[in-house]
């Protein structure tokens, strides 16, 4: 709950779309958990790479559509941007110590429904998807997380942003201190 506030401070113009899922959260569910309907949190990671492109994987669970790296929290993850971090590792085989965060705020947060997925025992319900920017000079794909996604690749942010959506101008406005961080992993 304390993310989603710190996020609405800056973003004041989301809190009517983001009303309903902190109505949920108030009432004190397990959102970490895949299992808690109708709504969880699920993480997204914008990987900037020299300020000119970011990666993205064509994800299986949504038809194959070009999307951030990202999915569900597991138990073990001690923070949200932690889990952010291991699922773009895990979906696109990348080095995790070859990213930074831009920030330890979310540069997004985004409210959504999710069909039904009988296969998975899952009623349709709502994600709360926090996604987290990063950056990298040298973060290379490797082999990604056939059961989860297609493909991985970089792409320019303009097109990337015409492609997923507007979530990709955070990564492009992501705070000043990712100059400094590029700097950093040179």
């Amino acid at each position: 709950m304390g993310t989603l506030a710190t996020y609405l401070k800056h973003h004041p113009d989301e809190a009517g779309h983001l009303s309903e899922p902190m109505q949920l959260l108030r009432h004190g569910q397990d959102v970490a958990s895949r299992r808690t309907f109708p709504m969880h949190v699920t993480v997204g990671a914008l990987l900037v790479r020299h300020h000119a492109e970011v990666l993205l994987v064509r994800h299986k669970a949504y038809g194959g559509i070009l999307l951030q790296p990202g999915g569900h929290l597991e138990q073990f993850d001690a923070t949200l941007i932690d889990a952010a971090v291991r699922e773009l590792a895990e979906e696109t085989g990348l080095d995790p110590s070859a990213v930074v965060p831009a920030s330890p705020d979310p540069v997004y947060i985004e409210y959504g429904p999710v069909p039904a997925r009988p296969a998975k025992d899952e009623p349709a319900h709502y994600h709360l998807d926090i996604g987290y920017c990063f950056t990298t000079v040298h973060a290379d794909i490797g082999h990604i997380q056939l059961s989860e996604v297609t493909a991985a690749a970089w792409y320019p942010l303009a097109e990337a942003e015409c492609l997923v959506g507007p979530r990709i101008a955070r990564a492009r406005t992501a705070p000043a201190r990712l100059s400094s961080l590029v700097t950093q992993l040179d």
